[in-house]
């Protein structure tokens, strides 16, 4: 029989169990444990099963939220992984990794009338683990084989996902990938204590049955041109992600140990995938016993300032220019940083970084910030104090404020290939085609630098308009 929904009335909001902080500073395993099913069960049945289901709107993906927490709360669990994994390629990352509390969570109607959103993320997680430890996930194997081939440029979220959905329609599909290993930040940019890579691998491992091709370590416009791929694919994706750090213009900036977020959090995933790193042994990329500034406010930032306590940091400060109410990243990795001992310095920019021994940096001149009037973006804009300079010692400071793209058209020897004022790859918003005939691209190299769940939104899309342009064309083909 169903069970009734609408629980929110008489069972609590729960989320589940997190390791004391104590216990997480000391490793890099998950803080969050699994759900029992019948936690996962009784939560699932809070949901109020909304006549327009917010959480499904400002969802990325356009999941069918309410559909598998029905069945979840039914026990159903094997159809609430097919609905979940019909719009999902990856629910099980999504459900760690995702900002449940700007998005779903968010937006939830019962979390809006003050009863606590329906933990939907931890259900997500829930499911798709249940539907490995069950063997219900298998790969998704075409029905016949095409002859025509497609080549993808990034190993990432985006790349991946449309892999998946390109494969199962029956085309060879090659992936390549500058890097050693699948998964793009999934792999070195996010750490383990948020998604551990044994999850990513097991992935990478269902795509390789169900006949994706990886090429690993290779550089396009080194390895091959973007011209040369072309001529051995019938279409191409581009969906490398961005990776050019954003600088801070600052006297003092070219200091060492004044380090980009994304070559610290690499040496640290590196490290913990047993890869020797020079730099992490030298301890050039290594917070222990050092007195730790990150600059930033997003999601990098907390990723960065989290790894820099784990590494056995002595102090770990986190500066940001706006206040805690106008920090870009998620709350609940605020509040996770904060458990574990980051100390954030709201309203304060760096202004100069001061040398200290052997040129490298000793301290940061920071300056204290009050917020204006909203810019453009509708955000207060953040002004300086006069007088307010001071100095914080530093043994590492992290740059965290973000990824802009790379020059592409230079790097894949494709002048042709079109980008916007923001170094973005122009694409047109219906079909996803680039400037270049057979060349589509996905994901923050198009958007600019966003969250994994539209990645994966963008990579399914670009699947979509591929198959159909590749149809188009054997069809043009045929009639001739």
């Amino acid at each position: 029989m169903a069970q009734k929904m609408l629980k929110f009335v008489s069972i609590d909001q729960q989320t589940p169990d997190k390791r004391a902080a104590d216990d997480r500073r000391e490793d890099f395993g998950e803080i969050y444990q699994e759900f029992a099913q019948a936690r996962a069960n009784d939560q699932a049945a809070r949901c109020s099963q909304c006549g327009v289901p917010y959480c499904q709107v400002h969802c990325p993906l356009q999941n069918n939220i309410p559909d598998w927490l029905k069945l979840t709360a039914e026990g159903r669990l094997e159809e609430a992984y097919q609905v979940s994994a019909a719009t999902n390629t990856m629910p099980e990352i999504c459900g760690r990794i995702c900002p449940q509390d700007r998005l779903c969570e968010g937006n939830c109607v019962i979390e809006q009338a003050g009863h606590g959103a329906v933990t939907i993320g931890a259900v997500e997680k829930y499911i798709t683990e249940t539907a490995w430890d069950q063997g219900w996930i298998k790969p998704n194997l075409p029905a016949q084989e095409r002859d025509q081939s497609v080549g993808i440029i990034g190993a990432g979220p985006a790349g991946l996902a449309a892999a998946e959905q390109l494969r199962a329609e029956g085309y060879q599909v090659h992936v390549y990938d500058r890097y050693d290993r699948v998964g793009g930040l999934l792999i070195y940019g996010i750490p383990n204590f948020k998604l551990e890579k044994d999850v990513v691998a097991r992935r990478e491992q269902l795509y390789r049955d169900q006949g994706v091709t990886f090429h690993m370590n290779f550089q396009v416009g080194k390895d091959a041109t973007l011209d040369e791929l072309r001529d051995k694919h019938d279409a191409v994706l581009i969906a490398t992600g961005v990776y050019k750090a954003r600088e801070i213009n600052a006297p003092g900036v070219g200091l060492g140990n004044v380090v980009d977020a994304l070559d610290y959090l690499t040496a640290s995933n590196r490290n913990n995938l047993g890869d020797k790193v020079a730099a992490f042994e030298s301890g050039d990329l290594n917070a222990d016993g050092k007195d730790i500034v990150v600059v930033g406010g997003g999601d990098t930032a907390m990723d960065c300032v989290r790894t820099a306590i784990r590494q056995g940091a002595k102090t770990v400060k986190c500066l940001y220019r706006r206040d805690r109410e106008n920090m870009p990243g998620s709350m609940r990795e605020v509040t996770n940083a904060e458990e574990e001992g980051v100390e954030f310095v709201w309203l304060t920019a760096p202004k100069a970084f001061i040398e200290g021994k052997d040129q490298k940096v000793g301290a940061v001149r920071a300056v204290s910030m009050q917020l204006g009037l909203p810019d453009q973006s509708g955000r207060r804009s953040p002004e300086e104090i006069d007088g307010s300079d001071h100095d914080m010692h530093a043994d590492l400071v992290i740059k965290a404020l973000g990824f802009d793209p790379e020059d592409l058209p230079t790097l894949f020897g494709a002048k042709e290939l079109k980008v916007s004022r923001w170094g973005t790859i122009d694409a047109d918003f219906r079909t996803q085609m680039t400037s270049i005939d057979g060349v589509f691209a996905a994901g923050d190299i198009v958007r600019g630098a966003s969250l994994v769940v539209w990645g994966i939104r963008d990579g399914r899309d670009a699947a979509t308009a591929m198959h159909e342009w590749l149809q188009s064309q054997s069809a043009a083909i045929a009639a001739e």
